[in-house]
């Protein structure tokens, strides 16, 4: 790995702090085998440990920003795995997605750092992806009828919208809706460290 590949690979302690908990739910919902979409991948710090762990799946990351990608193909070439592709550019809101198909779909710590046009997009995006069955699996810190989980979301909340006043922590009934309007519905809420849940859509076939 060259002096370039270093300045590029980014590092998110968080990544590493919510990968075990994270991949814990992963083995029970996603199938054995198959190609796992990875939306938003950010670093790819979790592609990498994922892949790894889930070594009977490939594993396709994507990002929608250069530096995004750049830095996750840093963590690819050096972890070498086999069953870990290339990252592709994919921003959801494109009318086209650069994949046909896939078995399953990750978004982690995408959907209250984006638009809500996005996470609509997401969710059109999956639908056409995905087979009857398949699961979307989304994680992150969501609201509850209106509520937020602990103050510190309420908190962290707050400060997305001064960041800009299109971002948020979204309500599970507000997507719960919108799954509903594209072919989703949602199997199991799983809470997990630091106030966040990992959701579990289903495709209804």
């Amino acid at each position: 790995m060259g002096y370039e590949s270093v300045m590029a690979k980014g590092f998110a302690p968080a990544a590493e702090r919510n990968r075990q908990p994270i991949l814990d739910v992963l083995r029970r919902v996603l199938p054995d085998t198959g190609l796992v979409l990875e939306v938003a991948s950010g670093t790819g710090q979790h592609a990498v440990f994922f892949s790894k762990h889930l070594s009977g799946l490939r594993w396709q990351p994507s990002d929608a920003s250069v530096d995004g990608l750049r830095s996750i193909q840093a963590w690819v070439a050096e972890s070498a795995l086999e069953n870990l592709l290339p990252p592709i550019e994919l921003d959801v809101r494109s009318p086209r997605w650069p994949i046909a198909s896939a078995d399953a779909l990750l978004c982690i710590n995408m959907i209250h750092i984006s638009p809500w046009e996005a996470t609509e997009s997401l969710f059109r995006g999956a639908s056409a992806l995905l087979a009857g069955g398949s699961p979307l699996v989304t994680y992150g810190p969501y609201r509850l009828y209106g509520e937020h989980s602990a103050p510190s979301n309420a908190a962290f909340d707050e400060s997305l919208r001064s960041r800009n006043p299109r971002w948020g922590v979204r309500d599970i009934d507000e997507l719960t809706e919108l799954a509903g309007r594209t072919g989703f519905e949602l199997q199991e809420s799983v809470s997990m460290p630091a106030n966040n849940m990992t959701l579990i859509w289903a495709r209804v076939p």
